[in-house]
């Protein structure tokens, strides 16, 4: 089964960037189906962005959509999450999210997610 671990978190300070990458154990993640999730402690999961199978076509939350950027390195089988403008508001457990169904459009629901990484910390704080 093919395993997702993430990278890249990191304790940083308000309006720092962060670049969060999403690696796969197998080859055909490049065609997969990829999410960013993140939680915060007592918080419910919040979809952060998403992105299609063939990485044509992005979604991101409204609450980071002028400052996070999702991209599909489909050549290094890596989906990337690139943060910028961090608040203390960003800081939660950031989790990779995928299936293997072909969507041409992002899903943005957890359940809709079949694989899941361990997650990685992003702290921002000052």
């Amino acid at each position: 089964q093919v395993q997702l671990v993430e990278s890249g978190g990191g304790l940083v300070q308000p309006g720092d960037s962060l670049r969060l990458s999403c690696a796969a154990s197998e080859s055909t993640f490049a065609e997969y189906t990829v999410g960013w999730f993140r939680q915060a402690p007592g918080k419910e999961r919040q979809f952060v962005a998403g992105v299609g199978y063939n990485g044509a076509s992005t979604t991101t939350a409204d609450s980071v959509k002028d400052r996070f950027v999702i991209a599909k390195d489909s050549a290094k089988n890596i989906v990337n999450l690139h943060l910028t403008n961090l608040k203390p508001e960003d800081t939660a457990t950031y989790y990779c999210a995928a299936t293997s169904t072909r969507w041409l459009r992002p899903l943005t629901e957890a359940f809709q997610y079949s694989l899941w990484g361990q997650g990685t910390q992003v702290t921002v704080s000052s």
